[in-house]
């Protein structure tokens, strides 16, 4: 089965968008209901993985999750968003370590995203980081799943229409940004995970690391050239600048102050003077 219009649309453009697509498919609408999901606790679903295993979205709390839907069959916008996504995620993973955050790419084809229709999927690009799993959802399962994530689609005779999205959700299971876009990249993702990243609640115990980690975060930028996050001290230099500069002139008014007194106490008494 080939590759149905997978739309790349910002929200931005939803009103310069036509109610539907070629095939009847509402774009508008999809944004809509991509859009509603955003602020959403996502619900239990069940999938297995590219070996089989019973995997349960709560699974992935803790971490920033990054969701996308694909299906196996499609033989040109999938792959490409999923290079795209591959390449954006190395970025990303050079910029805040690895491990900080997982993906998962939902087969909502069923039932041809088996498990082992996405284990080859992934092979073919080199997909095998331990953070990043491809999910088969039972086919019963899969309006549920979509309803929630606000992930519209519809059959072709060429594939599915659907527009191309990004979840990011939290750590504790809510969706906080639709990233639409054929062509992500580390830019993309990168704002919105560095500061869910950033304000995530750091263990007592480990209170100077994560403060410099939530440093670390804010300072780094994207590099368009290379396509990488690099840290930019700018930002705590001039923090650190300001700092330095308050202390060197609280000490000097408060050393002032000192002296001030000193030379008034040892400053004679003055005499009354007679009328």
């Amino acid at each position: 089965m080939g590759c149905g219009a997978a739309l790349s649309l910002p929200v931005q453009a939803q009103e310069a968008v036509p109610p539907g697509s070629a095939h009847g498919f509402d774009v508008r609408l999809a944004l809509r209901a991509s859009q509603d999901a955003v602020g959403r606790e996502l619900g239990e679903h069940l999938f297995r993985d590219r070996n089989g295993r019973t995997v349960a979205l709560s699974g992935y709390r803790g971490k920033p999750l990054l969701v996308s839907f694909i299906y196996t069959g499609c033989f040109q916008i999938c792959p490409g968003t999923t290079r795209a996504l591959q390449q954006a995620v190395q970025a990303l993973e050079k910029s805040v370590g690895p491990g900080q955050f997982n993906v998962v790419s939902i087969g909502f084809n069923q039932p041809e995203d088996s498990p082992q229709a996405l284990k080859a999927f992934a092979a073919k690009f080199n997909i095998g980081s331990g953070n990043w799993e491809f999910l088969s959802p039972r086919a019963a399962d899969v309006p549920a799943l979509a309803r929630d994530f606000g992930f519209l689609f519809q059959p072709t005779t060429a594939g599915f229409d659907h527009v191309l999205q990004l979840s990011l959700v939290d750590a504790q299971g809510r969706i906080v940004r639709q990233i639409y876009g054929e062509q992500l990249n580390a830019a993309d993702l990168g704002e919105p995970l560095r500061l869910l990243l950033a304000g995530a609640p750091v263990a007592r115990e480990r209170v100077l690391e994560g403060l410099w980690e939530r440093v670390r975060l804010v300072c780094t930028v994207y590099d368009a050239k290379t396509g990488n996050y690099r840290v930019d001290y700018t930002l705590p230099i001039q923090i650190a600048g300001g700092l330095t500069f308050f202390v060197v002139m609280m000490v000097f008014f408060f050393n002032e102050w000192r002296a001030s007194r000193r030379s008034a106490r040892q400053r004679p008494p003055a005499r009354p003077r007679r009328a």
